[in-house]
C-alpha cells in the first residue's frame, strides 16, 4: 500500500485535461467547464490535437507542448491511447492522473484487461498514481478542483466521500448539496486499478480537514491492505461505511455447514466490526450516521433513558428500541425518587418516563435534568409531542443549557412539521442530536451503541489467556500432508478429532472399528452406552445416509446398527465407500448446549470463524455470528455475545449457565489451529456440548486443501509473530525479547511508572504523569503488518506475571519506506547495554522486512540516546526546533 504521490493528486498545482473537447455534453468538455468554473486557481492546460483554442483558454494539440509538466492529468481519450499518454506523462514529470475512460478491465480475459495492464507497467517506473479507469473523477471543494464530468460542485465542508460506483457519486453529491452537506474529497474510485480503498483510508486518516470518512463498498480486493489502512484510520476519526450486495449470492458448493452458513456479506459485516467501523444500511443513513459521530459525546453506557410529554410516542420508542436489539437503562433508586417529586401520582415512574400532556417547563426541565445525571443511563431521548399548553420555541430555550451542560447524549425528537423546526435548531446548537421521529432518534443512538462497541474491539486491552495450551502442530502437519498425499480433501473423524485434541480441545473417548464384530468389541470394552459413526470419504454429512446410530445399549445392538448402516449405503448411496466405523463413548448430559464452531474460507477475506447453535438442524436453525482470526478471549467473548444461543448459554429455570470461559478458550485454540495450518480450508465442530462443567467435542470435519497463501499470508489480520521470540541469558536471568502483546498492558504501565522524570522528558518530549487507556492500548495493541515493538522480559514478581524492562518502538510509513523509531529502558537499567540489543533487533527486524531507513527523533541535551545512535550507525543529526534533532539510518544498500 502507499499514499506517496496523494498529496500531488489532491493539491495540484497545474492540470492538465487531456482529450478536452468543446462538443456539448462529451465528457471532455464537462471536465473542462468543471475545471474552469469551480473556483481552481492552478493552471489548468485543455489537450486535444484539434483546437488551437478552447472554452476561451489556449489548447494544445499534445504533452509536449505543454509548457511544464502538469501535477495532474485527468484523461478521457479513447482506451488504446491510455497506456501511451502514461508513459509519456510519466518521462515528463506527472506524477498523478485522473482516468475517466470506460473499457480498461471490462473483460477479465480480453483485451481490455491487456490495455489495463499496460497501463499500470507505464505508471510503474515513475510512480505516476491512477485513480480509476472507468472513474467520474474527484472534488476537493476546498481548493476549487473540480477534476470530475460530474453534473454539479460539490459544498466545502469535512466529510470525505469514497465511492465505487460511479452512478452513485453523481446521484450522491446532488442529494448532498439540497442538504447542505459539504466534503473535503469526493472521489470516484472506478475500477480501482491502482488507487483503491487502502490507498485513501491511509491518506484521509492524516487529512487535518477531514473528520470524518464514508464509504461506499460494492467489493474489496487486498483483505490485509483494507483491514490494515481501516483500523489505522478508525483510531483517528470515524469511518462509516455502505456495502451493496447484502442479500443472497448464488449458492456454492462446500463441503461443511460452516461453509454453508458463511455468507458474504456477514464476513463483510465482521471485518467492518473488527476495523472499528461503522456500518450504515443505506446512504442516508450513511450522512446521518457522519453527522451523529461528529457531534457525539462519548457514551457513557449502552441503556437509553426515554422520556416524553405522552405514552404513544415513548412506548414507539420503546419498541424501536427492543426490537432493533438495544435496552432501556434501568435507573437508579435516586433517579426514581427525584422523578417522583416531579410526576403527578397518576403517572408511573418507569423507563420511559410519561412526564403527561400537561407538563410544565419545569417538569420538562427536572426529568431531564435527572435522566441525563443517572450513571446507569447511556443517552438521553426527549420526545415533544406539541400542545396547545406550552410553546416548543420557548420550551426550547429553557432546555438549551441543561442540554449543554449534560453529562449524557441527549437525543430529541419534537414531533411535528415547520412549527418544530425552531425547537429543533436551538437544540441542535445547543449540542442535543435531533431527529424528525421516535424511529430515527433510537435508530441513531443504536448507531451509536454499536460504534462504541466496535471502538471497543479496536481498542481493546484483553487479558492473557486464562489457561495456557501448548498446542502439538506437528502432529497436525502429519496428518494434513498425510492426506494431500493421498489425494483426500477431507479427513476421516478419527483423523479431525485427533487434531482437536493437538490443540487441547476436549474430545470424545472415541476407537475406530472395520467390521461389525469390532465395533461390538469395542463398545463392550469402552463402556455402554456408546454412539456409533460410519466413517466414509465420500460423504459430507454422515446422517444423509442414516451413519449415526445413538444411546447403543449391547453388543448385539451395536453390531447390528453397524450392518444396518452397511446396507442403508448399500441402498442409497452404491457409490460411497465404508471405510470403517467410529465407536464412541455417549457424552451423558441432561443439561447441556449443542453448539458449533467452525472455519471457512472467504474468498476475499480469508479463513473466518463461526459460532453458534449447532446440531443436525444447524442450517435450519442460522444461528450464527462470524469473527476474524486471530482471536483473544475478549474477542471470543464479543463473538458469542452476537449468536442467539448466547442469552440461552448465561442458563435459564432450572438449566445451569454454561462455563463460558471454556467456550471462549475453545474459539481462541480453534482461531490458533487455523492460523498455524494454512492447509485447513473448512473445519465443523458440530456438535460442541458445553455445559457447567466445560466443552467436549462430540463430531469434527475438517476439509484440507494446499495453502492458497504461504504461512499466515491468507489472513486478513495479521497474528502475532511467535517466530520473533528470542532468549538470552545474563548474569544468571533470563530475559525474553519478543513482538508486544495486548496483555502486556500492565507491565508497559508499570514500566513507564518506574521512569525517573527526565527520563520521561527525554522519551516524551515533556512531563506526562500518566498514560490513559487509550495511550496504553494503542502501545500494546499493534497491527503488526505496519508497527513493531519489542519488548524485553523477565519473571514478575508473583507466578505468572511478567516485568518489562525495556520496549523498542518502530511505526512503518504505509510505504515502508521510513519507520520512526522510540526506545525506552527502565531508569534503572540504563547503560547496561539492554536498550543496544532492542535496537538492533529492530534494526535487523525493520531490514529484513525492506524499509529503506529508520528515523529518530532526540532531545539535544539526551547525550545517552544520541551516543547509541551514532554508534549504530545513525547519520549526522538535523535540528527540527525546538531542540529536537532527526537521525537517520539507511537500511538498504
Amino acid at each position: 500500500m502507499t499514499v506517496r504521490n496523494l498529496d500531488i493528486l489532491f493539491k495540484p498545482r497545474s492540470v492538465a485535461v487531456i482529450g478536452a473537447s468543446r462538443r456539448a455534453q462529451s465528457v471532455g468538455a464537462t471536465v473542462l467547464h468543471n475545471m474552469l468554473h469551480g473556483g481552481y486557481t492552478g493552471m489548468i492546460y485543455p489537450v486535444n490535437p484539434k483546437y488551437d483554442r478552447l472554452a476561451e483558454q489556449k489548447n494544445y494539440r499534445n504533452l509536449a507542448a505543454l509548457p511544464e509538466a502538469p501535477d495532474l492529468a485527468v484523461i478521457c481519450t479513447p482506451p488504446a491511447t491510455i497506456p501511451g499518454l502514461i508513459a509519456e506523462l510519466g518521462r515528463r514529470g506527472t506524477r498523478s492522473a485522473v482516468v475517466l475512460t470506460t473499457g480498461l478491465a471490462r473483460d477479465k480475459d480480453g483485451p481490455e484487461r491487456a490495455l489495463q495492464a499496460a497501463m499500470l507497467a507505464a505508471a510503474k517506473p515513475h510512480l505516476l498514481r491512477i485513480l480509476g479507469p472507468n472513474s467520474v473523477g474527484m472534488l476537493v471543494p476546498g481548493i476549487g478542483l473540480n477534476a470530475s464530468f460530474a453534473h454539479t460542485n460539490a459544498l466545502p465542508g469535512k466529510l470525505a466521500f469514497l465511492s465505487q460506483s460511479g452512478a452513485l457519486t453523481t446521484a450522491m453529491l446532488d442529494w448532498a448539496r439540497t442538504k447542505g452537506i459539504g466534503f473535503s474529497h469526493f472521489v470516484s474510485l472506478g475500477d480501482l486499478a491502482d488507487i483503491d480503498f487502502g490507498d485513501m483510508l491511509d491518506y484521509l486518516a492524516n487529512d487535518a480537514g477531514t473528520s470524518a470518512i464514508l464509504l461506499y463498498i460494492e467489493s474489496i480486493r487486498d483483505a490485509r491492505k483494507f483491514m490494515s489502512a481501516a483500523r489505522a484510520a478508525s483510531r483517528n476519526k470515524p469511518v462509516v461505511v455502505v456495502k451493496s450486495g447484502r442479500g443472497p449470492e448464488t449458492a456454492h458448493a462446500v463441503a461443511s455447514h460452516t461453509g454453508a452458513l458463511t455468507a458474504s456479506d456477514d464476513v463483510y459485516d465482521a471485518a467492518f466490526r473488527r476495523a472499528g467501523m461503522l456500518r450504515a444500511n443505506t446512504l442516508e443513513e450513511l450522512f446521518s450516521a457522519a453527522e451523529m459521530l461528529a457531534r457525539l459525546k462519548p457514551l457513557a453506557g449502552e441503556g437509553l433513558g426515554i422520556m416524553a410529554n405522552g405514552g404513544g410516542p415513548g412506548l414507539l420508542a420503546t419498541d424501536a428500541l427492543v426490537l432493533g436489539g438495544g435496552r432501556l437503562a434501568a435507573f437508579e433508586a435516586s433517579t426514581l425518587a427525584r422523578i417522583d417529586t416531579l410526576l403527578p401520582a397518576s403517572l408511573a415512574r418507569a423507563n420511559p418516563v410519561d412526564i403527561g400532556g400537561d407538563a410544565s417547563v419545569a417538569r420538562f426541565s427536572g426529568v431531564l435534568e435527572a435522566l441525563s445525571q443517572d450513571p446507569n443511563t447511556g443517552a438521553v431521548l426527549l420526545i415533544h409531542a406539541p400542545s396547545a399548553l406550552l410553546d416548543s420555541d420557548a420550551l426550547a430555550q429553557t432546555l438549551a443549557p441543561i442540554i449543554r451542560n449534560a453529562r449524557r447524549n441527549v437525543f430529541t425528537n419534537w414531533l411535528g412539521g415547520e412549527a418544530a423546526e425552531t425547537a429543533r435548531r436551538i437544540s441542535r446548537e445547543a449540542g442535543a442530536l435531533t431527529f424528525d421521529t421516535p424511529e430515527r432518534a433510537v435508530q441513531a443512538f443504536q448507531a451509536a451503541v454499536d460504534y462504541r462497541r466496535n471502538q471497543q474491539m479496536l481498542m481493546e486491552v484483553p487479558p492473557s489467556v486464562a489457561q495456557s495450551f501448548v498446542p502439538d502442530t506437528a502432529a497436525v502437519r502429519k496428518l494434513v500432508e498425510q492426506a494431500l498425499f493421498e489425494g483426500r480433501e477431507a479427513l476421516g473423524e478419527p483423523e479431525a478429532m485427533a487434531v482437536l485434541a493437538a490443540y487441547d480441545i476436549p474430545v470424545v473417548e472415541a476407537r475406530v472399528a472395520q467390521t461389525p464384530e469390532q465395533v461390538a468389541e469395542l463398545a463392550q470394552a469402552i463402556g455402554f452406552p456408546v454412539a456409533l459413526k460410519l466413517i466414509s470419504p465420500d460423504l459430507t454429512h454422515k446422517s444423509d445416509v442414516g451413519g449415526v446410530v445413538l444411546d447403543i445399549r449391547s453388543q448385539a445392538q451395536a453390531s447390528t446398527a453397524a450392518r444396518q448402516i452397511v446396507e442403508r449405503v448399500r441402498l442409497h448411496r452404491p457409490g460411497v465407500r465404508v471405510a470403517g466405523f467410529s465407536v464412541q463413548r455417549m457424552a451423558a448430559s441432561d443439561s447441556s448446549f449443542e453448539l458449533i464452531m467452525g472455519m471457512a474460507t472467504d474468498p476475499v477475506f480469508g479463513p473466518v470463524i463461526l459460532f453458534g447453535q449447532g446440531g443436525v438442524a444447524v442450517e435450519a436453525i442460522g444461528d450464527r455470528a462470524i469473527g476474524l482470526p486471530p482471536l483473544n478471549l475478549t474477542l471470543a467473548r464479543e463473538l458469542v455475545s452476537r449468536a442467539r444461543i448466547s442469552k440461552l448459554l448465561a442458563g435459564y429455570r432450572h438449566w445451569p449457565a454454561a462455563d463460558h470461559e471454556a467456550i471462549y478458550l475453545t474459539l481462541v485454540k480453534l482461531s490458533q489451529l487455523v492460523c498455524d495450518v494454512p492447509e485447513i480450508a473448512e473445519l465443523d465442530i458440530n456438535p460442541l456440548r458445553a455445559d457447567a462443567h466445560g466443552v467436549l467435542a462430540l463430531d469434527a470435519r475438517i476439509v484440507v486443501r494446499q495453502a492458497p497463501a504461504p504461512g499466515q499470508a491468507r489472513l486478513a489480520i495479521r497474528p502475532y509473530p511467535k517466530q520473533l521470540e528470542s532468549r538470552l541469558e545474563s548474569n544468571g536471568q533470563i530475559i525474553v525479547f519478543r513482538p508486544i502483546r495486548p496483555e502486556d498492558t500492565q507491565a508497559y504501565n508499570d514500566l513507564f511508572s518506574s521512569m525517573t522524570a527526565e527520563d520521561v522528558h527525554f522519551r516524551y518530549f515533556g512531563l506526562i504523569r500518566s498514560l490513559s487507556r487509550s495511550q496504553l492500548a494503542r502501545t500494546t495493541q499493534i497491527d503488526y503488518d505496519r508497527a513493531m515493538s519489542f519488548v524485553a522480559m523477565t519473571p514478575g514478581d508473583t507466578p505468572g506475571t511478567e516485568r518489562m524492562l525495556g520496549i523498542a518502538q518502530a511505526i512503518v510509513d504505509p510505504d515502508n519506506f521510513c519507520a520512526e523509531y522510540a526506545i525506552t529502558v527502565r531508569s534503572d537499567l540504563q547503560g547496561k547495554g539492554l536498550g543496544r540489543i532492542l535496537t538492533t533487533k529492530m534494526i535487523d527486524y525493520c531490514r529484513q522486512r525492506g524499509t529503506a531507513e529508520m528515523v529518530v527523533y532526540i532531545l539535544a541535551d539526551n547525550r545517552r540516546m544520541l551516543t547509541l545512535a551514532r554508534h549504530l550507525g545513525f547519520g549526522e543529526a538535523e535540528s527540527e526546533g525546538d531542540g529536537v534533532l532527526r537521525l537517520t539510518l539507511r537500511l538498504q544498500r
